[in-house]
């Protein structure tokens, strides 16, 4: 069986099964959590902070060890992820990430109406982008910070 850790600070409860590591919730945050203009990225295992502003998750799947009522979250945007096919393509293949970033650049052309919807939250305020992908350099997350013109450093 596994461990349980809670976070007593908010409540956040994890399963762990063998591997402890894999639970970045702040081993890492100068890895999986960059500051960019209007916007940051960050994974949804890190906590949230004061300052994240508007909390927006772009996966497609509900992150495993999170729940709904703990993660804070102002909107999920399904619509701005990836589709199942390419996210499954993706995720077999990672090493394709520049053939993963041209296809979701043209699915989220068929999504400008809430494209523009989070640019505009973007240039009103502080939004935290937030993703489940252990990689904080290859995501959707950040392909969607470049079609979104926000240069994430």
């Amino acid at each position: 069986m596994g461990k349980l850790i809670i976070c007593a600070d908010i409540g956040w409860e994890f399963r762990v099964k063998s591997r402890i590591r894999d639970l970045a919730v702040t081993e890492r945050p100068d890895r999986s959590r960059i500051a960019v203009m209007g916007a940051r990225l960050k994974r949804i295992y890190d906590l949230p902070e004061e300052d994240d502003g508007y909390r927006v998750l772009v996966d497609r799947l509900w992150p495993r060890g999170i729940s709904k009522a703990n993660a804070q979250l102002d909107d999920w945007l399904k619509e701005l992820a990836p589709s199942n096919e390419l996210r499954r393509e993706f995720h077999a293949r990672p090493e394709k990430y520049d053939e993963f970033r041209a296809a979701y650049t043209a699915e989220l052309s068929e999504h400008a109406e809430a494209l523009e919807e989070l640019r505009a939250r973007v240039a009103a305020g502080t939004v935290t982008i937030l993703y489940a992908a252990k990689d904080a350099e290859h995501n959707n997350a950040r392909v969607l910070c470049e079609v979104l013109d926000v240069d994430p450093k």
